[in-house]
């Protein structure tokens, strides 16, 4: 049978409040009841000082009867059970119980050994102790005062009955006064006490099954919550850090397994994509490259015989040219799975759009698709590989003509030399930590790039952001989202290190900022209050507008849903079933990543799509050139 950790705690924390009221109760009653003794003691030796006074002048004058009168006034008062005289001998003279007159004390009865009796002498009772403790006949408890009745002057000297000076003890006032009212207090103190045990019993058990709850059972619930989940293959889980404690610790570090077992999941994920493409890479290459070079061979020799025909041989010329382009893109194939550099050269791109669009053209024909060049004259070549930047263009201007449909419409093509400041444009394509690791999330892109994986502490949460790579812009992503103007806490997902900036402040909203280092390029700093879209990379600002030839395509198609927007250059993705691959946009990437240029897309769904592919001029073109 399983037993909660609270209800054991509870429990021991139970006994140890019992026992140790059990200990207080031992050490305070005693010392409660000895002070009430005490003061009762105090206030009959007060008393019997009063008697004293008020009867000397009867026992001075021996006035007897009166003498017995003021005995049972006095005696009469509460709080005074009995009062009495006793001579030297403890013989009783005068009392309240008129019974008892002429008797000696008993101290047997009144367990007071030391009580002045016959045959003892008087001085001997100065020296003992003046109160005693005993039992009346009714079992009630009773406090008995003896106190001496000195030899005054007048006494010795009176005409009435002369003591001799030698005499320093004339008798004994006793007062006895009963306890009840002492017993009532002392069990008062104990129904106290035993109250203020049970209610500090209830208190310190709901105060730890509160603290239990909060600080032990939540977060080892959602421990084992999250536990359960990674177990049914869900590695995007993580739980909340809710406090600073080892369990706060222990979910820190189970949200950090989780990110690397995730990360290690996504590697061997993408390793197995990109196996799998080498093995489709190799058997296209196997079973197409045969048969290419059949049409090769045998296009080449119907040219040599097509000398007297110029239509037929410009037909010919666009089969042979086609059939090499094919074989390029077995090639580009491999080129994507093993990042094959291209090979640059003076390039220019009008020329590449007319080629790609004389190769698609028949089919754009069939589907009533219009095409509409805007080709800027005079424009730069740039240091390309023709015929990877051809591909890239049929693939862009075929992925058109698919969101088109078969329902016609039309693709604008244009072509401009332009200048793009860093904001908004200046890709960061390596990053690090202050202590050198890599913030590089290569399996997720965020407009083509791959993003920058950092940890997030927000409101008491932590969770896993992947910010946007393009330096100005803040399409970052999570799976849990903090409120707007929330400031959060960002840290290395790899050493747990603060990327917070010492004194930094947001530009916009004087909010502390967070940086990540770019090698060789300074580093790039964000605000980190949440909706703030401020950031800064002075070594970027610095180079200025950055000179580039500009190429879009943009369709009259259906538009491209968000979700589907920010996954459109990973590797084997396609809205197409199973006319399409994914690897037609992620292959054109790969192209322009490696020519140090950017594709991006722009869409909304029910107003088209449209492509925009940058890539730098030649070194020696100026900086401050202007578009076109």
């Amino acid at each position: 049978m399983r037993t909660r950790i609270s209800a054991q705690l509870i429990g021991a924390m139970a006994v140890v409040t019992i026992l140790g009221i059990v200990l207080i109760a031992a050490a305070i009653l005693p010392a409660h009841r000895a002070a009430l003794i005490t003061q009762m003691t105090r206030n009959a030796g007060q008393l019997s000082e009063t008697i004293k006074n008020g009867v000397h002048e009867s026992m001075l004058e021996n006035r007897r009867d009166q003498l017995q009168r003021e005995i049972l006034t006095i005696g009469a008062q509460a709080g005074i059970r009995r009062l009495r005289l006793l001579d030297r001998d403890g013989v009783v003279r005068f009392s309240t119980l008129e019974s008892e007159v002429g008797r000696p004390l008993d101290a047997g009865a009144e367990s007071c050994p030391d009580c002045p009796a016959p045959g003892r002498k008087a001085e001997d009772a100065l020296h003992s102790v003046p109160s005693r403790l005993f039992a009346g006949p009714d079992g009630s408890r009773i406090l008995g005062t003896i106190h001496p009745i000195r030899n005054h002057p007048t006494c010795s000297t009176a005409a009435c009955h002369a003591h001799p000076a030698s005499d320093t003890v004339l008798g004994f006032l006793d007062v006895t006064m009963p306890l009840d009212e002492v017993d009532r207090a002392i069990s008062r103190s104990q129904a106290r006490l035993a109250g203020l045990a049970a209610l500090a019993l209830i208190l310190s058990g709901a105060m730890l099954w509160w603290l239990n709850r909060r600080l032990v059972v939540r977060p080892v619930e959602a421990l084992a919550a999250g536990t359960r989940r990674v177990a049914e293959g869900d590695l995007t889980t993580s739980i909340p850090v809710t406090s600073s404690t080892e369990l706060g610790d222990l979910a820190r570090d189970f949200n950090t397994m989780v990110r690397r077992l995730s990360d290690a999941q996504r590697q061997l994920t993408q390793a197995d994509k990109l196996a799998s493409l080498g093995r489709l890479a190799a058997g296209v290459a196997h079973e197409i490259n045969n048969p290419l070079t059949g049409v090769l061979t045998f296009t080449s020799l119907l040219l040599k015989r097509a000398d007297g025909d110029p239509e037929v041989r410009a037909d010919l010329e666009v089969v042979l040219r086609e059939t090499k382009r094919c074989r390029d893109i077995v090639r580009g194939l491999l080129d994507f799975a093993r990042q094959t550099p291209p090979h640059r050269k003076a390039t220019d791109l009008n020329e590449v759009v007319r080629r790609s669009v004389a190769v698609v053209m028949n089919q754009l024909a069939v589907n009533r698709i219009a095409v509409a060049l805007d080709l800027a004259p005079g424009l730069p070549e740039v240091l390309a590989d023709n015929n990877q930047m051809q591909q890239v263009m049929v693939n862009l201007v075929l992925n058109a003509a698919d969101a088109v449909g078969e329902e016609g419409g039309t693709i604008r093509i244009r072509t401009r030399r332009d200048s793009i400041p860093a904001w908004g444009h200046a890709p960061i394509r390596r990053d690090a930590c202050p202590r050198g690791c890599d913030l590089i999330d290569r399996e997720t892109r965020i407009g083509g790039l791959p993003a920058i994986l950092l940890v997030r502490q927000c409101a008491g949460r932590e969770t896993l952001v992947r910010v946007d790579p393009i330096y100005g812009r803040a399409n970052h992503r999570t799976q849990d989202p903090c409120d707007e103007g929330i400031v959060a806490e960002f840290l290395c997902p790899r050493c747990r290190v603060s990327l917070k900036v010492p004194d930094g402040r947001c530009g916009t909203c004087k909010s502390p900022t967070f940086v990540v280092a770019v090698p060789g390029e300074g580093q790039v700093e964000w605000c980190t209050r949440n909706g703030c879209r401020w950031a800064r990379w002075e070594a970027a600002e610095a180079i200025g507008p950055t000179p580039v030839v500009e190429l879009q395509v943009e369709d009259s198609g259906h538009g491209i849903p968000p979700d589907v927007l920010s996954h459109l250059f990973e590797p084997f993705f396609t809205t197409k079933g199973p006319r399409g691959t994914g690897l037609g946009l992620a292959v054109s990437w790969g192209i322009v990543e490696r020519h140090g240029g950017t594709i991006e897309a722009q869409s909304e769904a029910g107003r088209g799509s449209l492509f925009t592919v940058r890539l730098p001029l030649r070194p020696d073109e100026p900086a401050h050139a202007t578009a076109a």
